[in-house]
């Protein structure tokens, strides 16, 4: 397929999400005339998910294509993302949540700053202008205000929001990015941004509109324990250009 734009999706066991998000995907490509190329990278799901994207992927259809990867094993959704990443054929490389918290709509948002210029463009929920809605409860604002907290201290200091699921990338830097990119666990946006940073590419961060959805998969406490640790041996990787180099996900 020659397409524009890749979206690329992680999924593990979202069969139950995944069919909507899809079909809002699709009606976007119509009615924007768009063609898109999607990558659904399925992480080890046994819920049926594989099944449900081939079955999407077996329509005819003029504006989307899309594209099944199946890890043997859930790897993490860092390993996912960077999976899906490199095998995308868009000149333009979306990154998006399976439950498409952020509208595909969004995405105009964010492309009119790659016009201008930018490399990388990422959804903010804590940026002036976005729109919470529903906005996340209270114990996930606070997990949220303590990680940026603890964040800011160690690295990226200029971003506000690091973990959101939008990312817009050229496909030129999402290549040479996701090549360097290791983590294959939640913190993975981070040595992303790092790395795109280190690289001397443009990042622009925007605030989107966003809804909460109840079924995350970030386990607080346990999470939150790693994360500074995590952050810790970051900050030394990046700062060492010599062990950014990595294999390309399989």
């Amino acid at each position: 397929m020659s397409c524009l734009l890749s979206i690329v999706i992680p999924a593990y066991n979202e069969r139950r999400r995944l069919g909507s998000s899809l079909e809002r995907i699709r009606d976007y490509a119509r009615r924007s005339e768009t063609r898109i190329e999607i990558v659904v990278v399925d992480d080890g799901s046994t819920d049926g998910t594989a099944e449900l994207v081939q079955a999407f992927a077996d329509e005819d259809d003029a504006f989307i294509g899309v594209r099944l990867l199946v890890n043997p094993i859930n790897r993490g959704k860092g390993f996912s993302v960077r999976r899906g990443m490199l095998q995308a054929r868009g000149d333009v490389v979306l990154m998006c949540d399976a439950d498409e918290s952020a509208p595909i709509e969004q995405v105009d948002v964010l492309w009119r700053w790659l016009d201008r210029g930018f490399e990388v463009v990422i959804g903010s929920r804590d940026a002036p202008d976005a729109v919470l809605d529903p906005p996340q409860p209270i114990l996930r604002r606070w997990m949220a205000w303590t990680f940026r907290f603890i964040r800011r201290g160690v690295l990226l200091r200029r971003f506000s929001d690091t973990q959101c699921g939008f990312k817009l990338f050229r496909a030129d830097a999402a290549r040479e990015i996701f090549t360097r990119q290791t983590i294959d666990g939640w913190l993975f946006d981070c040595e992303v941004l790092g790395l795109a940073e280190r690289l001397g590419y443009r990042i622009k961060e925007l605030g989107i509109t966003w809804g909460a959805h109840p079924d995350s998969r970030v386990r607080p406490i346990r999470d939150g324990l790693r994360a500074l640790r995590d952050l810790l041996v970051l900050r030394r990787r990046l700062s060492r250009p010599e062990s950014w180099d990595s294999p390309d996900a399989d």
